[in-house]
């Protein structure tokens, strides 16, 4: 994959978008329902799109909104919805139209007073305090619910809507389709149906609320964290919120818990001017991308340990004096110590992974005696475990994670950044060594894999063969010499289809999944033997891959 030259470089004038121009298309654009790609569309994360396009406007608020108030309707969910934004420009403006049409509902909505931003995993740890002994999964008129308007890391263009039910994580696809498709009846009603008042009209109703999220999130840290720990090192800690919703977090969690943290970016720009450009040139707050987190990497050197957060902070960048972690290390480190140093967690809670994630973690887990729980790609598979203690942690190759709390009951359902963040902290001054050296011990132990993504170009045709791939079509025996041990077309720990394949031996594997916007499917690929085994195992991937597609 190609660099771009200014990649790690601060963004020039010609790279950032115009945000009036942006809020302007979000009023003024009005989307086609017969163009697919105008069409309300849910993908892992919620809905995501661009008024630049007409892909994500006002119309598509509104229609989603009325679609959840439906939905909650129809299943008996009363309760308070929780609503949180991130810093996206187009998030600020989504809130209001989100609020307007609640308040139409009658919806119980609480939302950030004073206009800061809120993350997502402080929306699912608000769900599940408000849930707390109830059955989430139930029909119960007290049930609460979340919405949050955020695209995560995509560039500053980008906006995004998601929903989480009362179980507190990412809806599951029966969920997603349902509002997709009612929200898409709307649109091509013209909105005929969506109930909206002003937005005056919405702050003066009984039912809209503001409150603060940050003080119980912050004050309830020390159930899933061992805050005194990270006090006592005293060590000097950086924080780069990357423009985003974790900012006002930062400086309340230092003072509550006396902790030396430096805030190192503190601006808030919906352009994110600020910002390196990321490996293709394009504006990008990915905390686990070292082109995204340069100005960091680049002062790291003034902190035991520093660390950053995507702008919704469900997503966590680690940087050690060796530079920035990648997340598979990070995951298996976490797991290691989390396994070791947590006794009141349940004996039989297992070690949560996506099937793309380094095979680092299940050698750690093995040797715990922890079960692995190998699921899909996203982190809702991860739900119902953290509830029901199937999993005690829950992590993705893509720098997102969430753990039980000190006492082994769930924490958020939903990815947390910010934990993951002072959980390096804790590694830090309970192990008197930084999670990369961590890393390496394991590695001296278990093997020092090596890991890559690529993409490969696939028709329309060939990625919805792939998508629906039976095992039975891999005749091949071995993978880059060695003997197949594994061909799986879904996920061991939960049997749900996994919407592409994954091939393993004793010494790497490799998976194959199609994207959902791009004409490619993803390649990922690991080795236990070395880079050279690496491309070998990729290029025997391409070659069996093209073979079942034939």
């Amino acid at each position: 994959m190609s660099v771009h030259p200014l990649a790690g470089k601060e963004a020039p004038a010609s790279a950032l978008v115009n945000i009036d121009e942006l809020l302007l298309q979000y009023e003024r654009k009005t989307p086609d329902p017969e163009d697919p790609a105008q069409r309300v569309s849910f993908g892992t994360s919620g809905h995501r799109g661009t008024s630049l396009n007409g892909s994500f406007t006002e119309s598509h608020i509104l229609a989603i909104t009325q679609a959840v108030c439906e939905y909650r309707k129809s299943k008996g969910i009363a309760g308070p919805l929780f609503l949180g934004a991130d810093t996206h420009a187009l998030s600020a403006p989504a809130l209001c139209s989100a609020l307007e049409v609640l308040a139409a509902n009658g919806v119980e909505a609480r939302y950030q007073t004073e206009g800061h931003p809120t993350p997502t995993p402080v929306i699912s740890r608000s769900i599940l305090r408000a849930n707390a002994g109830k059955d989430l999964f139930g029909n119960d008129a007290s049930l609460a619910d979340g919405i949050i308007i955020t695209p995560s890391h995509n560039p500053p263009a980008d906006g995004g809507f998601k929903y989480n039910p009362p179980h507190g994580g990412p809806a599951d696809t029966d969920v997603t389709a349902w509002i997709e498709t009612r929200a898409n009846e709307l649109l091509a009603a013209k909105l005929n149906g969506v109930q909206r008042v002003s937005y005056e009209k919405a702050l003066a109703s009984s039912c809209i609320k503001g409150i603060d999220y940050i003080a119980p999130y912050v004050d309830e840290l020390a159930k899933v964290l061992n805050m005194e720990s990270i006090a006592s090192a005293g060590l000097r800690l950086g924080a780069d919120p990357l423009g985003g919703a974790a900012l006002p977090y930062w400086e309340p969690i230092a003072e509550k818990y006396k902790l030396t943290i430096t805030v190192t970016n503190p601006v808030l720009d919906p352009a994110f001017s600020f910002m390196p450009l990321d490996h293709d040139g394009k504006i990008r707050m990915d905390c686990s991308s070292p082109y995204a987190m340069a100005k960091l990497l680049h002062h790291a050197s003034r902190y035991d340990l520093a660390f950053g957060n995507d702008p919704d902070a469900d997503r966590h960048g680690i940087v050690t004096p060796k530079g920035l972690m990648n997340p598979n290390h990070y995951l298996s480190a976490a797991v290691w110590y989390l396994a070791t140093e947590r006794p009141d967690w349940p004996a039989a809670a297992g070690v949560g992974k996506t099937l793309v994630t380094s095979s680092m973690v299940d050698r750690v887990a093995d040797s715990l005696s922890r079960q692995l729980y190998e699921v899909p790609v996203g982190f809702k598979w991860f739900v119902r475990p953290l509830l029901g203690g199937t999993a005690a942690f829950g992590g993705e190759e893509s720098a997102g994670a969430s753990f039980l709390q000190l006492d082994g009951s769930p924490w958020t359902t939903d990815k947390d950044g910010i934990i993951m963040c002072l959980l390096a902290a804790e590694m830090t001054a309970e192990l008197g060594m930084d999670p990369a050296e961590a890393y390496d011990v394991l590695t001296k132990r278990f093997g020092d894999p090596v890991y890559e993504r690529l993409d490969a170009p696939a028709s329309k045709q060939q990625k919805a063969a792939l998508s629906k791939l039976s095992a039975d079509k891999v005749n091949a025996k071995t993978l880059a010499g060695s003997r197949i041990t594994a061909v799986l077309t879904a996920a061991p720990g939960n049997n749900a289809p996994i919407g592409g394949l994954k091939v393993s031996t004793e010494d790497g594997w490799f998976a194959a999944r199609p994207s959902g916007t791009e004409d490619i499917y993803k390649i990922y690929a690991e080795s236990f033997l070395g880079k050279e085994h690496l491309v070998q195992l990729q290029d025997e991937a391409r070659e069996l891959v093209s073979s079942v597609l034939r």
